[in-house]
C-alpha cells in the first residue's frame, strides 16, 4: 500500500506535466479518472490500483507492476508497457492501441472487448487470460505466448502469431482472416468456426490462396 496521504497524492497529481514518477508507489490507490497521461511512471508500483477509465495515453510505464490492477476502460493508446506486470489486472474495454509491450506478463488477464489493435505483444506472456471479442488486428504477437487464452470471436485480423503458443488457446469463430501463423503451435486449440480466409498457417501454407495456372503449352 503506498506511503503517501491523500493530500500528497492529490498535490502530486496536480504539478505541472509531464509528471516523473518512477518508481512510485501508488499500489491499493483509488486514482479513478486520473490524467496521468505521457507522464514517466516506468517501474512505478500500481498494483492493485483502481484506474478505472484513466488516462494513461502515451505514458511510460516500463516495468510497471501493475498485478491486480483495475484498468476498465482506461485508455493506454501508445502506452509504454514493456516488461510491465498486468497479471490478473482487469483491462475490460481497455483501449491498448499501438501500445508497446513487448515480453509484458498479462497472465489471466481479463481484456475482453479490449482495443490493441497494431500493438506490439512481441514475447508477450498472457496465458490463461480472457480475450473474447477483443480487437488484435494488425497486431504483433510473434512469439509470444497464448497459451490457454480465450480468443472466442476476437478480431485477429492480419494479426503476425509467427512462432506464437496457442496450445489449448480458444479461436472459437475468431477472426483470423490473413493473419500469419507461421510456425505457430495450435496444438488442443480450438477453432470451431474460426475464419481463417488467407491466412498463413503453421506450415506456411495459405488457406484460399489461389491455384497456380499450369504453365502454357509451347
Amino acid at each position: 500500500m503506498s506511503n503517501l496521504t491523500n493530500f500528497q497524492i492529490y498535490d502530486l497529481l496536480n504539478r505541472q506535466r509531464p509528471l516523473w514518477l518512477v518508481r512510485i508507489d501508488l499500489s491499493d490507490t483509488a486514482l479513478y479518472w486520473v490524467d496521468l497521461s505521457n507522464c514517466n511512471l516506468s517501474m512505478a508500483n500500481l498494483s492493485r490500483a483502481f484506474l478505472n477509465w484513466a488516462n494513461l495515453a502515451g505514458t511510460d510505464l516500463r516495468k510497471a507492476d501493475m498485478n491486480m490492477s483495475n484498468l476498465f476502460e482506461a485508455h493506454l493508446e501508445r502506452a509504454n508497457l514493456v516488461e510491465a506486470n498486468l497479471s490478473r489486472a482487469n483491462l475490460t474495454r481497455a483501449d491498448l492501441g499501438k501500445a508497446e509491450m513487448m515480453e509484458a506478463v498479462i497472465v489471466e488477464a481479463n481484456m475482453s472487448r479490449a482495443n490493441l489493435s497494431k500493438a506490439i505483444m512481441v514475447r508477450a506472456n498472457v496465458n490463461g487470460s480472457i480475450m473474447t471479442r477483443a480487437d488484435m488486428s494488425k497486431t504483433n504477437l510473434s512469439g509470444a505466448n497464448l497459451s490457454g487464452v480465450d480468443l472466442t470471436m476476437a478480431n485477429l485480423f492480419e494479426a503476425n502469431l509467427s512462432g506464437a503458443n496457442l496450445r489449448g488457446a480458444n479461436l472459437s469463430k475468431a477472426d483470423l482472416t490473413a493473419a500469419n501463423l507461421t510456425k505457430a503451435d495450435l496444438t488442443g486449440a480450438q477453432m470451431e468456426g474460426a475464419d481463417f480466409t488467407e491466412t498463413i498457417m503453421p506450415d506456411g501454407s495459405q488457406v484460399g490462396a489461389p491455384e497456380p495456372e499450369p504453365a502454357s503449352a509451347k
